[in-house]
């Protein structure tokens, strides 16, 4: 249930390759890394149960949905079997809704199938932005709505998961991620709702009992 993330702009190969190897030996669902090293962890994954999870427009959302589906199918090219987008917050925030349902619709369809979260940044929005947030995301066919990107001036909160899941029900899954730390933090998340977890602590997550 944990996509075990390395996203930071400076990671090198010898990380990505560490990170891979934390993956298998602890059995996490799949790595999450930036677009220019999903060739590498693919290489590596091969073979084994661990996917490879990539990040579109990632941190900020604010390319075109052209832009936004080019790099998803890039990515899948290159052995991603699962996208993370960030939505485009600034068109949600204006309510210019349906700006926010091409942007998502873009990635789904260039994912042709294949398994896409959007990324609402929920500590920029307020209560009815996070509803419409989740509400556009399914009508636009993603798979997740997830918390964060860890880059913003919050992260995953129980209850913003909980609404989360109130609000796309049985018909989307919910990711929390951002500042999930401890095994305490990814239980908090689990039982409001949210049936993934994207962390860079990973490894003391699950060795901290």
């Amino acid at each position: 249930m944990i996509d075990h993330t390395l996203l930071s702009p400076d990671a090198t190969n010898s990380q990505i390759e560490k990170l891979c190897a934390e993956a298998v030996k602890y059995a996490f669902h799949s790595v999450c890394v930036n677009p220019v090293n999903v060739p590498l962890a693919f290489k590596i994954l091969s073979g084994t149960a661990v996917k490879v999870a990539s990040v579109v427009a990632f941190p900020f959302g604010a390319t075109s949905p052209s832009i936004k589906a080019a790099e998803t199918r890039w990515v899948i090219e290159h052995g991603a079997d699962e996208i993370d987008m960030v939505m485009n917050i600034g068109a949600l925030k204006e309510e210019r809704y349906e700006d926010v349902y091409e942007d998502i619709k873009a990635v789904v369809e260039a994912a042709n199938g294949k398994m896409v979260k959007v990324i609402i940044e929920t500590a920029l929005l307020d209560f009815e932005e996070k509803v419409a947030a989740c509400v556009i995301s399914k009508e636009a066919g993603a798979h997740f709505v997830k918390t964060s990107t860890g880059y913003s001036k919050g992260g995953a909160k129980a209850e913003d998961v909980a609404l989360m899941k109130f609000v796309v029900g049985n018909e989307m899954e919910v990711k929390a991620s951002g500042g999930i730390h401890s095994f305490e933090d990814a239980i908090e998340m689990f039982r409001a709702g949210a049936t993934r977890i994207g962390a860079s602590h990973s490894v003391e997550i699950v060795s901290d009992k």
